[in-house]
């Protein structure tokens, strides 16, 4: 951390939000300068006292009395941000929203966030959106998908009462955005939790039905292989679990190709276990995305 540094607060204090606090300390160019919640009794609160960040169980409240605070990390639920982004807009502060509330643009760091540097609010989808919208993305820049299907399968242990309260937003916002976002004419989100101990890492599978039925299998290839090594840079635990599969199928749109990919995410442990993978690689994004906004700001490409 650097005396200029760009004050930053979180709201949310349970895991989502700590592991975020723990990434955000270790951004030079970002000080956490409050982290927010509303139980008094939470761990991430006792926890983030312990490490002398300031904070508030105020929630919203406390977070508006920071003037200083120039972003806000939303880490409570998609029906809180509903009412935390009006109030956050008003005070000038820029919301990156870890919920599927679907507010503002829908944001992939690795994909389109050079587009939105500008919007008060972003949406950081979903677990699953951040891990498979850049392949779809890859996928589609060499040959356009009509049908994208993920599926996203995490350690029960790993999905607290935040993610599993935000499913049904998960399948609606996850599946809106493999079109928006990843470029696929359909899209289909679906999430497994898996009870199996010890618990298993993040896995993501997509299955794509490209339009045409002619497709460069070595282009596709380059181009996944591109993306993940760019997620990578954010996201260190983000890999292909094997190589790019091209099967011919039967498919509601005839027999055709269908490309599979098998995504595993790692998590970096810096607070939660490396199995919680979805939540890391969510906060792994909101830090990217912070930090590119506080380097377009100082470049003078946004409004400071």
């Amino acid at each position: 951390m650097t005396a200029s540094a760009t004050k930053v607060a979180i709201i949310g204090t349970g895991n989502i939000g700590t592991d975020l606090l723990m990434k955000l300390r270790a951004s030079a160019s970002m000080e956490v300068a409050c982290f927010a919640g509303i139980d008094p009794g939470s761990s991430g609160i006792a926890r983030a006292r312990d490490l002398g960040v300031p904070v508030s169980t105020d929630g919203i409240d406390g977070v508006l009395e920071c003037e200083d605070v120039r972003i806000v990390f939303d880490a409570t639920s998609a029906g809180a941000h509903r009412a935390h982004a009006p109030r956050l807009e008003a005070a000038g502060k820029l919301a990156v929203d870890l919920t599927p509330a679907h507010l503002g643009p829908l944001v992939v760091p690795a994909v389109n966030l050079h587009e939105h540097l500008g919007a008060p609010n972003v949406n950081l989808i979903t677990c699953g959106g951040q891990a498979t919208i850049p392949i779809v993305h890859a996928l589609s820049r060499v040959s356009p998908l009509r049908y994208a299907e993920m599926v996203s399968t995490i350690s029960s242990r790993s999905a607290g009462p935040g993610t599993r309260q935000n499913i049904d937003e998960f399948t609606r916002t996850t599946s809106g955005a493999l079109q928006e976002v990843g470029g696929a004419a359909e899209g289909k989100a679906i999430m497994i939790l898996n009870p199996a101990d010890p618990p298993i890492l993040m896995g993501n599978t997509l299955f794509a039905v490209p339009t045409d039925p002619e497709i460069d299998e070595d282009a596709l290839r380059r181009s996944v292989d591109e993306m993940v090594e760019q997620v990578s840079r954010y996201v260190p635990g983000y890999r292909l679990k094997t190589p790019l599969v091209i099967d011919r199928q039967w498919t509601p749109w005839g027999e055709t190709p269908v490309i599979i990919v098998m995504l595993q995410v790692e998590g970096a442990g810096d607070f939660l276990p490396p199995y919680a993978g979805n939540l890391d690689i969510m906060t792994s994004a909101a830090r990217q995305v912070g930090e590119r906004w506080v380097q377009a700001e100082r470049e003078g490409l946004v409004a400071a």
